[in-house]
C-alpha cells in the first residue's frame, strides 16, 4: 500500500502534469477575459452598427418544428469575435515579439537549385540526379 501511495505521489508531482494543470487554469482565466471583452466591448459595437445585438428571438417554423436560427447567428458572431480578438490582440503581438527576440542563427539550407533543370539537389552534390548535369561545388 505504501508503494502504491508513493507511486501516486510521484505521478502527481511530475513536472509535465503540474505544467498542464497550470496551463488549464491560465486557459480558463484567459477564456473568461476574452469572453468579457467580446461581451462588453465587441458586442455593443455590433449593436451600434447593426442596431440589434441579440438575435436569439429569430426563428421560423416548419410543420410545428421551430428552428432557432437566431441562436446560431449569436454563436457565429461570438465565435468570430473571440477568434478575431485572440488573433489581433494575442497571436499577432506575441508573434511580433518572438520575431524581435529571435536569437537563433539562420538555418543553413541542405539543398540548392540545379542551374540546368532547376530541381532541388543536395548542397554537396556535384551532379544533378534529375538531369545528370555536372554542378559546380557549393560555396
Amino acid at each position: 500500500m505504501q508503494a502504491l501511495l508513493k507511486e501516486f505521489r510521484t505521478f502527481l508531482l511530475r513536472g509535465n502534469l503540474v505544467d498542464m494543470a497550470v496551463g488549464i487554469v491560465i486557459g480558463i482565466a484567459f477564456a473568461a477575459l476574452v469572453t468579457a471583452f467580446v461581451t462588453d466591448i465587441v458586442t455593443p459595437i455590433i449593436a451600434a452598427i447593426a442596431g440589434k445585438h441579440d438575435f436569439s428571438a429569430l426563428s421560423f417554423t416548419i410543420h410545428k418544428s421551430r428552428f432557432l436560427y437566431g441562436d446560431f447567428i449569436n454563436a457565429v458572431i461570438a465565435f468570430v469575435s473571440i477568434a478575431a480578438a485572440v488573433f489581433f490582440f494575442v497571436v499577432k503581438p506575441v508573434n511580433a515579439l518572438m520575431a524581435r527576440r529571435k536569437t537563433e542563427p539562420p538555418v543553413d539550407e541542405t539543398v540548392r537549385e540545379c542551374p540546368e533543370c532547376l530541381s532541388e539537389i543536395p548542397r554537396a552534390a556535384r551532379r544533378c540526379a534529375f538531369c545528370t548535369a555536372e554542378v559546380a561545388p557549393a560555396t
